[in-house]
């Protein structure tokens, strides 16, 4: 997998878990209005922004990939093409471009966050003031597989390109970036899975047969 496709991917990964936030806030704390705040327009469009923002974050990253200059070595110490350990083997670059593309990629990364995060503190709110056990129980199941989804791709993300290199080693790197690039993609569909009521009781029966067979 190239550079370009894993920010591409990673940033439509993020406007699409801010747009699910939303989704929730809207289900939640306006139930009356969901079916006009999160008609099949509104969700085309939070779609197209995403893919947008994809594109826009992995242009930048190309622009400053080609500002790189390389004059050694062309081993790339990872299992893709990621900037980090391209700019590793690079001789020189363009500091413009670069923090280009730091900034595009964090402008990204903070106003998800930010839309997560308020999305989940009126939700929050919402339950709180809630009556009914049911109620609370239901609005908590609907959040669950969202927020397990998030913890897993922000906490990723935040252990590659946020904490300070010396912190962690390169084999570590590339042990986290398989279970961001991999391992995440292939869990989701599980973990949005196990909401669905069918889904849950074949999967205990399943294991309620291995056990016992």
């Amino acid at each position: 997998m190239s550079n370009k496709d894993a920010v591409f991917f990673g940033a439509v990964e993020c406007f699409l878990l801010a747009a699910m936030a939303y989704d929730r806030f809207v289900a939640i704390c306006n139930p009356l209005l969901y079916s006009t705040k999160m008609s099949t327009q509104v969700c085309v469009q939070l779609l197209i922004i995403a893919f947008i923002g994809g594109c826009f974050n992995a242009s930048s990253f190309t622009i400053s990939f080609f500002s790189l200059v390389f004059c050694g070595s062309n081993r790339v110490n990872h299992f893709f093409c990621d900037f980090s350990p391209l700019r590793e083997v690079a001789c020189s670059e363009d500091s413009a471009r670069i923090l280009l593309c730091t900034f595009t990629a964090a402008f990204i990364l903070v106003v998800t966050v930010i839309v997560i995060a308020v999305s989940y503190i009126y939700i929050l709110i919402t339950i709180l003031k809630m009556r009914s056990t049911e109620g609370r129980q239901k609005a908590f199941s609907t959040c669950t597989s969202h927020l397990t989804a998030v913890a897993l791709f922000y906490g990723t993300i935040t252990f590659i390109y946020v904490m300070p290199k010396s912190s962690y080693s390169t084999d570590q790197n590339k042990v986290i970036s398989v279970f961001y690039m991999v391992v995440i993609p292939m869990l989701n569909p599980l973990i949005y899975s196990l909401r669905n009521n069918e889904i849950k009781g074949a999967l205990k029966r399943e294991l309620w047969r291995k056990m016992f067979s």
